[in-house]
């Protein structure tokens, strides 16, 4: 069944959502599990460029990546939390 121009497919609806919410909480922490290295990130949400999330990073697997600025495509995130305040907190992996 071909899709009626102009209607939006149910990919282009869910990277919406997660970009939605992504923009909605800009100033929290987040943990990110990747497909691709270096794979785990623990940081602050810095903003939303289109559909990339910029992190201000305090932790990853590799220990000279961190302390950093990354951008992701939210693509390649396969699995994220983020703190809101309500339910389990993110810990801190490295001493400040």
């Amino acid at each position: 069944m071909a899709r009626k121009q102009g209607s939006k497919s149910s990919n282009d609806i869910k990277e919406e959502a997660i970009v939605h919410y992504f923009r909605k909480n800009i100033g929290r922490r987040v943990f990110i599990l990747t497909e691709a290295f270096p794979f785990m990130f623990i940081g602050k949400i810095k903003s939303i460029v289109e559909d990339m999330v910029v992190l201000d990073v305090e932790t990853t697997s590799v220990p000279a990546l961190e302390k950093k600025e990354w951008m992701l495509h939210i693509h390649s995130i396969e699995v994220f939390y983020i703190e809101t305040g309500i339910g389990a907190k993110i810990p801190h992996l490295k001493d400040s």
